[in-house]
């Protein structure tokens, strides 16, 4: 069994840890594009181009399935990627997990890039996911970034920007972005409600493309680093996170 995971930068590593968890003997395919990277200020049609190269480039390897590992690529991208590649190779979307956060109508804060936050897409989220829950949005210029290099104090910086802006008030906290799951517990520590549930999308993507596969063969539980279609090896920021210290081990 052979996945591919598609993104910009680092923001696939917490969807491609939680398929290493559930799955450890399949074959990983980790296709990210640091020559493109950051996606978000790109437009769509530059955005769809750059995540279907990374796409062609992890297609090579004879996958079962293929997760957009993306918030961005997802809204912009997805239906050029199923267009191209499905039914042959199911490929699976990222969503913001609006729904779960809302259903128990409480005070939701959704952090998102800025590009995302206030958009057509994810106020149609809201709109349609949101129910009673008192919905907010709050932007977090340079987080992804700061994630994507690792660096400490730019991370602190964004942290902290964005949960000035959040109400003391949440009760559940949607991450927005792939890369924030990779900082969890620095937002969970910097945030006025401590006790807000968080709603990422890793562990949801990742059953949900096992899901997809129709008879998935054990594999050898190698993982393959392809940096904007060059064979390659995993960033070292990476291992600054958890998410990229379970994956060290099987890098081929």
């Amino acid at each position: 069994m052979k996945i591919a995971l598609v993104d910009s930068g680092l923001g696939l590593l917490a969807a491609t840890a939680a398929l290493r968890r559930l799955r450890p003997d399949a074959d990983l395919v980790i296709s990210c594009d640091p020559d493109g990277m950051p996606w978000g200020p790109r437009t769509p049609e530059d955005i769809t181009e750059h995540a279907l190269a990374c796409a062609r480039a992890a297609a090579a390897h004879s996958l079962d399935a293929m997760v957009v590992a993306c918030n961005t690529a997802s809204v912009h991208a997805l239906e050029r990627l199923r267009a191209e590649f499905e039914p042959e190779i199911p490929v699976i979307g990222t969503v913001p997990a609006i729904k779960p956060a809302a259903a128990a109508g409480g005070v939701v804060a959704i952090w998102a890039t800025p590009a995302t936050t206030g958009s057509a897409y994810q106020r149609g989220l809201i709109a349609e996911f949101g129910g009673a829950a008192e919905v907010h949005e709050v932007a977090c210029p340079g987080l992804a970034e700061a994630v994507e290099h690792a660096d400490e104090d730019a991370i602190a910086a964004a942290i902290a920007y964005a949960a000035e802006r959040t109400p003391a008030s949440t009760t559940d906290l949607v991450l927005g972005c792939t890369h924030y799951e990779l900082v969890d517990d620095r937002i969970a520590a910097a945030l006025a409600a401590p006790a807000a549930r968080f709603h990422g999308s890793a562990d949801a993507v990742a059953a949900q493309a096992l899901r997809r596969i129709a008879d998935p063969a054990p594999g050898a539980g190698t993982l393959t680093v392809l940096h904007s279609g060059r064979p390659a090896a995993l960033q070292p920021a990476a291992l600054n996170y958890p998410q990229g210290e379970l994956l060290l081990g099987a890098t081929v």
